[in-house]
This record gives C-alpha cells, structure tokens and sequence, in this order.
C-alpha cells in the first residue's frame, strides 16, 4: 500500500487568524518502506514571519520571499500525494493548513479519512508516555543528531521512521519467521522429505557418527602424543 508521510512548517498555529503554510516535505512509502521518492517545497507566504515561528524552523521573510506562491506549485504537490494515505505528527494541525492553502486557491480540500495520526497511534501504544516526535526518535533509538531546527523534509523522513516502529517496526520480518515456525510439524526431523524436482522422497541423512566412524576417531586419538586436553 502506497502511503505519504508529510509535515509542514508555518508562520504560526492558525490559519483561521492569517497563519500561511511556507514548506512542506512528503517521503512516499509503500508497504511501510520508503522508495527514496519524496517532495519537498517553500512557499512564500505573502506576509510577514513572526520571531517566535522563525525561531521554530529558521525560514526567514527574506529567504521566503523569492518562493513561489502555493496556488503556484499546488498542482506539483497534488500529483505528488495522489489518492494515498497520508500520515503525519499531530496530524490536525497539518492537515488544517494544507487544506487552508487549498481553499485558498479554489482548490477541493483533502479528505479527512484519508489522514493518519501518529499522535494517536504512539497514545495507544505508549500510554502516559512522551509524544514529541524527538520523543518517539529517542524511544526508537533513531538518529536525529541532524536535526538542529525544524525542517519539513527532514521531519517526514524521520516520522516515517518512527511511523514504521509504531506499526510493529523491525517486528514485521520476526512475525513473518514465527507464522512459519508455526506451520511447521513437529518431528520434522523424523519426516519425509520431498526431492525436487522429481517429486520423490528421501528420508533425512542421519546426522550422529555410527559405530565405525566412531572407533576409527578413537584411534586416531590414541595416536596423539600427550594432547592438550590431557594436560
């Protein structure tokens, strides 16, 4: 299944109050492994960028000011996420400033049964626990030394991590073994086993020395002068 992390960066917490969307970042996973297909942007916000917000990712009015508007690369971004799942940290908050933008531009807003909180998912999973994407890296013991401020592309590819631990992680491939295990007889050893290609069976080669094997290593020992183990 084709899934899209994504995150956003603002100029601040509400887009009801003026607050614009200025970079987004998607990694495309599917089957819960990234394909190194992703897509990141800025946009200019056609406002001012408040201290505290810049303090937050670093994106500047001035570094901004030269980005394309978003009615201008929203069609860029469309083709990108499709018709997938997408999934994000706090999920709400993202999701209400895309769809802003979208509104924005006249656009049809992304449907909210397609959204997937990891909030949610790590609540159910870590009860009472931190819930902070540097929390659940911390927990999942994955690198974010890297991460000096925030960073649309960077906090995807690093939710998607921790996307995949809160959905089993590197569980999945043990449940898999243990699906087999499972299905196994016991007395394997004692089986038939089928030969391929002809279809027919042989019974499993002994793997304990017979009589002759044995006498023969005993007189091979006896020729030993002093050997270690006899010290």
């Amino acid at each position: 299944m084709r899934e899209i992390v994504f995150d956003t960066e603002t100029t601040g917490l509400d887009p009801k109050t003026g607050d614009r969307m200025v970079e987004i970042g998607c990694v495309e996973m599917v089957d819960l492994v990234p394909t190194g297909e992703s897509f990141h942007a800025y946009y200019n916000p056609e406002r001012d960028m408040p201290a505290g917000a810049e303090a937050v990712h670093g994106l500047s009015a001035t570094f901004l000011s030269d980005k394309p508007l978003f009615r201008d690369g929203a069609s860029a971004l469309l083709d990108f996420i499709g018709d997938s799942p997408l999934v994000a940290h706090n999920a709400g908050f993202d999701f209400g400033f895309l769809n802003a933008e979208l509104g924005l531009c006249g656009l049809e807003a992304v449907c909210l049964t397609r959204m997937i909180d990891t909030v949610s998912l790590a609540k159910k999973r870590h009860p009472g626990a931190k819930l902070s994407l540097d929390a659940l890296c911390s927990r999942y013991g994955i690198d974010r030394s890297h991460r000096v401020k925030h960073g649309a592309l960077l906090d995807a590819e690093l939710l998607a991590q921790v996307y995949v631990e809160l959905k089993g992680g590197r569980q999945i491939g043990l449940a898999l073994a243990a699906e087999v295990e499972a299905r196994v007889t016991p007395g394997l050893s004692e089986a038939r086993i089928r030969r391929a290609p002809t279809g027919e069976y042989r019974a499993p080669r002994p793997h304990s020395a017979s009589g002759e094997e044995l006498a023969r290593h005993a007189a091979f020992l006896s020729q030993m002068q002093q050997p270690l183990w006899q010290r």
